[in-house]
């Protein structure tokens, strides 16, 4: 229909982003007109480093993605190794993958070494899925900053479509108002060093209160895989402290 325009929101890391640009350069092919991307791609490398770079991160290793891992590969991560001494596993999904690669990484400690390994040597590859990246790399390029919510701004750590696609750009088409893209989390949610690991998340005094997964407050509680929403549902009432009585009933009923 002329008279619609169709906007698809981009948004993801690495996992998401080929089919982003596949579709793009599928729609370009086809000079679709009333079609658009607004992209809101971020990537995993340039994120990682921000996040070690903090003075007071306290990061032992890391268990790797494996959905990102499987297209960009396990070369990324090795300046987190080489320059910043942690372990790095690239992790499965199952239960088992994830106890491997956590086995993996306190061996690593144990012995005195920062390596990347790939625990999910199934399904990821060492220079990951060439065409994907071929596809990213025609369409996106980089940004020079996003912002993340708990985080703040991280330099490089977004994708862009380049110029070339500018036709199919939301952002260049609409142009949308910087201040309407602004996330801000409230100032008692201490998200930020959830994700940095210098607090556990029952630290913060909005936890199980007012931040549930029922009435998130904070990225780490919006996502059913935030270290926040983790410790929701699956934390035991020894182990979480400063809950309401509310907040204790919710955790009996989902732990």
């Amino acid at each position: 229909n002329p008279d619609k325009h169709v906007i698809f929101f981009g948004l993801g890391f690495e996992t998401t982003a080929p089919a982003t640009a596949l579709t793009i350069l599928q729609a370009a092919r086809a000079r679709d007109d009333n079609f658009s991307v607004f992209c809101n791609h971020i990537t995993i490398p340039a994120t990682l480093e921000a996040l070690l770079a903090a003075p007071d991160v306290e990061v032992d290793g890391f268990v790797g993605p494996g959905h990102v891992s499987l297209v960009i590969g396990t070369e990324p991560y090795e300046r987190i190794a080489r320059v910043h001494k942690k372990p790095f596993v690239v992790s499965g999904f199952e239960p088992l993958d994830v106890l491997l690669s956590i086995h993996q990484i306190v061996s690593q400690l144990a012995g005195g070494r920062a390596e990347v390994e790939t625990q999910y040597r199934r399904a990821v590859p060492p220079g990951g899925n060439r065409a994907a990246m071929a596809a990213m790399a025609e369409v996106f390029e980089p940004r020079a900053s996003s912002e993340w919510r708990g985080l703040g701004v991280i330099p490089g750590s977004g994708l862009a479509i380049r110029p070339a696609f500018a036709h199919l750009d939301a952002e260049r088409r609409f142009a949308p108002s910087s201040a309407a893209s602004t996330a801000v989390d409230p100032k008692a949610c201490r998200c930020g060093e959830v994700l940095r690991g210098t607090i556990k998340p029952w630290a913060c005094k909005v936890f199980g209160t007012s931040c549930t997964p029922e009435t998130p407050l904070g990225a780490c509680m919006v996502s059913s895989e935030g270290a926040c929403a983790a410790y929701y549902g699956y934390g035991r009432l020894e182990t979480v402290r400063g809950l309401t009585e509310d907040g204790r009933r919710r955790l009996r009923t989902l732990a």
